[in-house]
C-alpha cells in the first residue's frame, strides 16, 4: 500500500521527481443513508448546526474511496499519487456515489 504522505493534491511532490507516470487511478464507493440515520440527521436539523451523523458518514465514505484509490496506485507499482481529487455524484435518493482519483506515479528522492 502506498504511504498517505506521498500523496497529493499538487502536480508534483516536494523533495521527489517523477520517474515514471503510471496513468489515472481511482478509488469510488457508493453508500446510503439508513433509515435511522435519516432519523437522526432530520432531527438534529431542527436543532441547526453541525450534522454530525451526515459529517461521519461523508468522511468514512471519502477514507473508503482514498483507500480503494491507494490500492488501486500500488497494484499498477506506483510509489506515489499526485494531482489527488475527490467528486461526489447522487446516484438517486439517499445514494451517494465517491470518487477519489489521481496520477499514479514512481517517484524517487532528489
Amino acid at each position: 500500500m502506498i504511504d498517505p504522505t506521498m500523496v497529493t493534491t499538487s502536480t508534483a511532490l516536494d523533495g521527489h521527481r517523477v520517474t515514471r507516470n503510471l496513468g489515472v487511478v481511482r478509488g469510488i464507493t457508493v453508500r446510503s443513508r439508513s433509515i435511522l440515520g435519516n432519523l437522526a440527521g432530520g432531527l438534529q436539523t431542527i436543532f441547526g448546526g453541525q450534522i454530525s451523523i451526515y459529517v461521519e458518514l461523508c468522511e468514512k465514505t471519502r477514507e473508503e474511496a482514498f483507500r480503494f484509490m491507494l490500492q488501486n496506485a500500488a497494484e499498477r507499482g506506483a510509489n506515489a499519487i499526485i494531482n489527488v481529487r475527490y467528486d461526489a455524484n447522487e446516484v438517486m435518493n439517499g445514494v451517494t456515489e465517491v470518487l477519489a482519483y489521481g496520477t499514479a506515479v514512481v517517484v524517487e528522492k532528489g
